[in-house]
């Protein structure tokens, strides 16, 4: 079960700790912190499913997700595991908004659930917020790319 917490430290001050709101002005941050809540995930659980409707975008604060594709005669097929500090699920800011891998804990995990809705509007609504959050998205997404490159180098190395 993916349980939603409540910590006695403020929301705002615990997701200004992490590298993608790192920098942002307070005042982005109270923005942001209006469509985010914490969540536990345990290992084993699912965090979303392929095909499934992406309403959320995660901020990794602990725990490490296996990051899956399925192939019929292999299974499940591990892309990449990720773990604190990272984000995962932009298909929640990014139309069909529709999950095209699995997510899944592999030890007990603690994420920033941002309501993908809620997200859109905001950085609809205030473009210095959206342009800086968005900004900063992209520079996670380059990474993961720049570390699925040179994983493909590796398994093709001859």
């Amino acid at each position: 079960m993916i349980e939603a917490i409540m910590e006695t430290e403020s929301l705002a001050r615990s997701l200004r700790e992490h590298s993608l709101v790192k920098g942002l002005s307070d005042g982005h941050v109270d923005f942001l912190s209006g469509c985010t809540k914490n969540i536990r995930i345990p290992a084993g659980r699912f965090v979303f499913r392929e095909g499934a409707a992406a309403d959320e975008l995660y901020l990794v604060r602990s725990g490490k997700i296996a990051l899956e594709v399925h192939d019929g005669a292999r299974g499940a097929v591990i892309l990449e595991t990720i773990g604190g500090d990272d984000a995962l699920g932009w298909a929640a800011i990014n139309p069909p908004y529709r999950w095209s891998i699995d997510a899944r804990a592999i030890e007990p995990t603690l994420l920033f659930a941002i309501n993908g809705t809620c997200l859109r509007q905001k950085l609809d609504a205030d473009h210095t917020f959206g342009y800086a959050f968005t900004r900063r998205l992209m520079n996670e997404i380059h990474e993961r790319l720049e570390r699925a490159r040179l994983q493909a180098l590796d398994v093709y190395r001859v």
